[in-house]
């Protein structure tokens, strides 16, 4: 894994803004992206500010008691996983459902990919966001895999 960048956002206009960059990033080929970060570090509100650029129409929501949200309406399928009601051995039961999820042309968003202490068998991205303050948040970019490497180096200017 290597980290790539680092995007520090002071307010929700940053945030807002590097999820612009990486939602036109993804829009043609999708990403598998795990999203890591404790409760209320803006995990489903990046998942959120990125469905929006990809133009998806359904309200965005976290998947907590669902396991999993499907948006279809968009430039690409948004599924939007949460694995927090999971837990460790609960992920290792849907591991098949998840190696589906990240093939080309689709956008997979994991939130508490924390609870998968195994390695995933795929590349991916990571997203590391973490709490500073009300408003602010740190976003570390890491790439599992050259093509992500290469996708994320072309964003992080």
């Amino acid at each position: 894994m290597e980290k790539i960048f680092t995007f520090t956002a002071n307010n929700l206009d940053d945030t807002n803004l590097i999820a612009l960059k990486f939602a036109k990033a993804v829009e043609k080929a999708g990403a598998f992206v795990c999203l890591y970060g404790d409760i209320g570090a803006g995990k489903t509100a990046f998942t959120k500010l990125v469905a929006k650029h990809l133009d998806v129409k359904e309200k965005v929501t976290s998947p907590s008691f669902v396991i999993i949200n499907e948006y279809l309406s968009g430039k690409l399928p948004v599924y939007h996983f949460d694995l927090y009601r999971l837990e460790k051995e609960g992920v290792r039961t849907i591991i098949d459902e998840l190696t589906e999820y990240s093939r080309p042309g689709v956008l997979a968003l994991v939130e508490w990919a924390e609870f998968s202490d195994f390695e995933l068998p795929f590349d991916r991205i990571e997203i590391k966001i973490e709490y500073i303050d009300e408003n602010q948040r740190k976003f570390d970019f890491y790439a599992i895999g050259e093509d992500y490497k290469k996708l994320l180096e072309g964003i992080k200017d």
